[in-house]
């Protein structure tokens, strides 16, 4: 026998241990455990202490946690053994005591089957732990990034807002060789407070580091925040990362949609040092090579949505931001936002001219939006294609990207609408419409919304070349992409809709039609709300997509694209596990 086991699992929960100074444990008897116990008795760093009995166990664990301050875990085998935690694991859950109890488990599909000692433990009783999460084998380079997020959330979990225990179920393969002689390097997600601002026990930012704000869907912004975030622009090199419904509109907004869909150019402006992630789920390509990243969120939960996340501020932006901005000197003399603005130049300027669709609907509408008005966009197509483009800096932007569905567009816009005297505006295509239009039988609709519907005949995000379902053709239209449903591009069925419920109609079928009726759709004059029913062919949709996403080329990004269409997907991912790279290819 060497050294560890080879179960990558299980080196990563040592690893991560050592990192979050964890190194007192408990160890009851047991097979389950074996891969873990005997890897940690080879390595001086834990120290180790035996109790047969489970509940013995955990009661130490208690005892001893609360002399020393530091965690303690526990190790125990598959079987009734975890059940006995749960006394010692309730006294430290009231006591606010750092226990980690790290019980090993066989595959999960042996439960319920006959299999000896396969036991459930994918939930707890309340008041035992904070946090049970479920360690899974790690195979592929996904399992590596979850169980990595999963263990350094538990252990971070030990020691917020004063400490609680928690579980780790961790699966074995009852692997019988220890042939590693080191751990690996893992990556440390660690959370940051008030009281290590109030420590000055902050991190810090490198001199001469690229940062890029990267700013998902967000609220409507306080001066406050806009005066901190553009004051800590002043002093370092960085830009605000934006898309339609980031609503950040100060000096240092860079729209990075249309440059992040750019498929066969990689631009340099999308080599960031740290990206500062705030803000919730977006609809925007996570196209920027985030070496680290730091999610500022006062809730201070690990949102590792870069798969490269250092650290979690559990504070407010506006603290977070003012804080690192009082600790800078000097002036930036923002390299990167020029790069960024140059490049966003190059490629907007590249573009031709888009055929009629909902990409050329948003090129053509969103400059000329009335001032300090609202707009909705639907999921996913039009939330997409009227992020690319820019609209007055006074326009607050919304989607449904919380759950990401297509099914509340509408009646989210209603609901906004109701409490607002400002002018609300809505683009959907025809499923996302036809799925919320019984909200337009609201007796509350007012004077105020304006709702373009972009009527394809489909749900034309199937048809876009990188989509999953574009290898099928028409062959996907019938099911997939819905086609046919609600009139089928009936010229009448939404009209007679709207007019009857007291909506004033217009509609257009080419480029001309739009433009003339697109003055009355815009105009502040509130008599009535509007529908504007836009009908495009779903070619010239993906057309316009395609056009957009090659803007700009380069040799090198032409030839990834043919050698992608030659090896297709699987090729790709055993080109990328031969070269040891995970992006840009």
């Amino acid at each position: 026998m060497s050294n560890f086991s080879e179960e990558k699992n299980v080196l990563m929960m040592m690893s991560l241990m050592k990192a979050h100074n964890i190194k007192k444990v408990i160890v009851s008897p047991g097979t389950t455990n074996v891969s873990l116990v005997v890897s940690m008795q080879q390595d001086d760093y834990f120290e180790l202490y035996s109790a047969y009995d489970e509940r013995s166990a955990a009661y130490m664990a208690c005892g001893m946690a609360a002399e020393c301050g530091e965690p303690v875990a526990l190790s125990c085998t598959q079987a009734t053994a975890s059940r006995n935690y749960f006394s010692g694991l309730t006294e430290a859950y009231y006591r606010k005591l750092p226990v980690v109890a790290i019980t090993s488990t066989q595959h999960p599909g042996r439960i319920g089957q006959g299999f000896q000692q396969a036991i459930d433990r994918s939930v707890q009783p309340v008041d035992t732990v904070k946090l049970s999460v479920q360690v899974p084998i790690i195979h592929t380079a996904q399992d590596e990034w979850h169980c990595n997020v999963l263990i350094n959330r538990a252990l971070t979990e030990l020691r917020r807002n004063g400490g609680r225990p928690v579980h780790i179920n961790l699966f074995t393969t009852y692997s019988r060789v220890f042939n590693q002689n080191s751990l690996p390097q893992e990556r440390v997600i660690q959370r940051v407070t008030y009281f290590d601002a109030y420590k000055n026990r902050l991190p810090e930012i490198p001199d001469g580091v690229n940062i890029a704000i990267f700013v998902g869907a967000h609220r409507k912004w306080t001066v406050e925040q806009l005066d901190v975030v553009n004051a800590f622009c002043d002093k370092y090199n960085a830009v605000v990362c934006c898309d339609q419904v980031s609503n950040y509109h100060g000096n240092y907004r860079v729209n990075v949609v249309l440059a992040s869909y750019q498929w066969e150019y990689n631009t340099p402006a999308m080599g960031a040092d740290i990206v500062i992630h705030i803000g919730e789920i977006t609809g925007m390509p996570l196209r920027i090579h985030a070496k680290e990243v730091w999610r500022v969120d006062p809730n201070g939960e690990i949102m590792d949505t870069f798969q490269t996340q250092r650290y979690i501020f559990a504070m407010e932006e506006e603290y977070f931001f003012s804080v690192y901005a009082d600790r800078a000197t000097g002036a930036s003399d923002h390299t990167y936002l020029k790069l960024w603005q140059s490049e966003a130049k190059k490629i907007s300027e590249a573009l031709p001219e888009l055929p009629f669709s909902n990409a050329w609907l948003a090129k053509n509408t969103l400059p000329k939006l009335p001032e300090d008005c609202i707009l909705h966009m639907g999921i996913y197509n039009s939330y997409r294609m009227w992020s690319m483009f820019e609209a007055p800096g006074s326009v607050v932007g919304y989607a449904n990207t919380g759950g990401y569905g297509i099914d509340g567009g509408l009646s989210s816009l209603l609901g906004n609408s109701l409490v607002t005297d400002k002018l609300v505006f809505g683009v959907f295509g025809d499923l996302a419409f036809f799925y919320d239009m019984n909200s337009l039988g609201n007796r509350h609709y007012g004077k105020n919304v304006r709702i373009i519907l972009v009527n394809n005949g489909l749900g034309t995000e199937f048809k876009n070349p990188d989509n999953r379902a574009y290898q099928f053709g028409d062959d996907a239209n019938p099911y997939i992409a819905a086609e046919g449903h609600n009139g089928a591009k009936s010229k009448k069925l939404v009209k007679h809709y709207a007019e009857d419920l007291g909506f004033k109609y217009l509609s257009a079928e080419n480029k001309e039609e739009y433009m003339e009726n697109l003055p009355t759709f815009l105009s502040p004059e509130m008599d009535s709300s509007i529908i504007f029913e836009v009908f495009v062919d779903t070619k010239e949709d993906t057309e316009a997509y395609s056009v957009l996403s090659h803007s700009h080329t380069t040799v090198k990004g032409k030839v990834k694209t043919e050698v992608k269409k030659v090896l297709g997907g699987e090729g790709i991912k055993t080109v990328k596990k031969l070269l040891g790279r995970n992006r840009d290819f």
